[in-house]
């Protein structure tokens, strides 16, 4: 699937394990592919987030995304409903932090401490992955880029998405951005 990947996409497939190693992961997230496309600059996503507004939001999206690691990856939306059941995350992520020191519910038992071998792909982020070659074939685009990973993000549920939305980035004004709906097409 990777020889169909633009120069774009393989960048942010390749930063994405930049981003997860240096938070010491375990595996390549979807969080890791949305830091990566925040990073790009010139690209057909780049400018798809710029046209939404979330271009010059990135440090928003990172501290959003930050929060949500916090949580052990929870959504608001997941919080939300463990609220409904009396289940208050925001105290069990305090108290858990008390005891085991801060960032203990990130998921990375070492603290975030670098690995010697490369990370993986973990499911999350190879659904994204897969997403992005049925955005590519949905929009009959011979080539998979970057604007599909970010398409592929904004329809799979989770923190990612979650925050895209919040930022005003949703499969719906990105499909209308990027020219799925009649519109002109970005870049």
């Amino acid at each position: 699937m990777f020889e169909r990947f633009t120069k774009d996409a393989r960048a942010v497939v390749q930063d994405a394990v930049g981003h997860a190693e240096a938070a010491g992961a375990r595996t390549v997230g979807a969080e890791h592919l949305l830091l990566a496309l925040l990073d790009r600059e010139g690209s057909r996503a780049s400018f798809a987030l710029a046209a939404l507004g979330a271009g010059g939001q990135g440090e928003s999206v990172r501290r959003a995304l930050d929060e949500a690691r916090r949580r052990a990856g929870l959504s608001r939306a997941e919080a939300d409903a463990l609220a409904g059941l009396g289940i208050d995350v925001t105290e069990i992520v305090s108290r858990v932090e008390e005891a085991h020191g801060a960032g203990a519910m990130t998921g990375d038992p070492e603290g975030g401490a670098r690995r010697s071998r490369r990370v993986g792909f973990g499911r999350d982020a190879k659904e994204v992955l897969t997403g992005s070659l049925r955005a590519a074939l949905a929009r009959r685009d011979r080539h998979i880029g970057d604007e599909h990973l970010l398409l592929a993000l904004t329809t799979r549920p989770g923190v990612p998405a979650e925050v895209l939305a919040d930022h005003g980035v949703t499969h719906e004004s990105l499909s209308r951005v990027l020219g799925g709906e009649g519109e002109a097409r970005a870049g």
